[in-house]
């Protein structure tokens, strides 16, 4: 599914799973894991490659984040996704459960 998205989407793909890596305050190993997995499967450029080291470093402006940009063929992908950052470090955080159920609401 992945491979349907287009360059763009992919990049916004990976600003979202960003966003969530830091909804705790922390990109953990296990999250940064999961960033560096999907750079591997998308054909990014070096200043790409460079912009989500820095969404690894700081998290992205929440204008970089808007729910209703998320093409509607692509909305339940970005969910899934951004659910695997969010279970990768094996806990859940009250501000991760909270911000991906009001994504989930904005988005379906």
């Amino acid at each position: 599914m992945l491979e349907q998205l287009s360059h763009e989407d992919r990049m916004q793909l990976l600003r979202f799973v960003c966003s969530f890596a830091w909804a705790d305050l922390e990109v953990r190993d296990s999250e940064r894991s999961v960033v560096h997995k999907l750079i591997r499967s998308f054909n990014l450029d070096e200043d790409e490659l460079a912009e989500v080291e820095r969404m690894l470093k700081s998290p992205p402006a929440p204008e970089d984040v808007d729910p209703q940009e998320i093409p509607l063929e692509h909305r339940e992908l970005f969910l899934e996704t951004i659910k695997a950052i969010i279970y990768s470090d094996g806990e859940i955080s009250p501000n991760e459960a909270e911000s991906f159920e009001l994504l989930d609401q904005l988005i379906r």
